[in-house]
């Protein structure tokens, strides 16, 4: 599970109010909340992402309420993972429940800037910062498990595949 994309960054304490807003929540329609994934923190969020962007956010990414619309919104925006210095309990196990690959370290928001671009080895545990000549920074690799949960697209799309095995 490798990724590679240009960085976007955030702060401390990002709220699944501010990744989907509340008013957005009539619909479960990943097109349709992708749409407004971060608008409140960037309006033009969405037109300025490309697909396969990486978000590298600080602490408690994710807090506030337990909303399963937060990861999708992130995913169907098209944004290939999100790495961030910690992250709220709920969102990181929705994160892995909707099929959002997430990775947690300290370090590498102080080492990248919003624009540029790195690639991510969820496999083996490792980012690279593209172009800077920097040595890989380490980030805990995805346990197999939650691997599958991803490349099934996350646990409901997982269960329905081991049932019809």
């Amino acid at each position: 599970m490798k990724f590679r994309g240009k960085v976007w960054k955030f702060g401390d304490n990002i709220d699944t109010d501010a990744i989907i807003p509340a008013r957005c929540l009539t619909t479960t329609d990943p097109e349709a909340l992708a749409c407004h994934c971060m608008e409140d923190i960037d309006s033009d969020f969405t037109k300025k992402i490309g697909i396969g962007d990486i978000i590298v956010a600080g602490e408690n990414f994710g807090c506030g309420s337990s909303r399963e619309h937060a990861p999708i919104a992130i995913k169907a925006a098209g944004i290939s993972c999100v790495i961030a210095k910690s992250f709220a309990r709920i969102f990181y196990r929705n994160a892995f429940n909707m099929g959002l690959p997430i990775f947690e370290s300290a370090a590498l928001w102080d080492r990248v800037s919003e624009g540029q671009e790195i690639e991510v080895n969820g496999d083996a545990g490792g980012v690279v910062i593209v172009g800077s000549g920097s040595s890989p920074l380490a980030i805990e690799p995805i346990p197999p498990f939650m691997q599958e949960l991803i490349r099934d697209g996350g646990l409901m799309s997982h269960l329905a595949l081991k049932r019809r095995t």
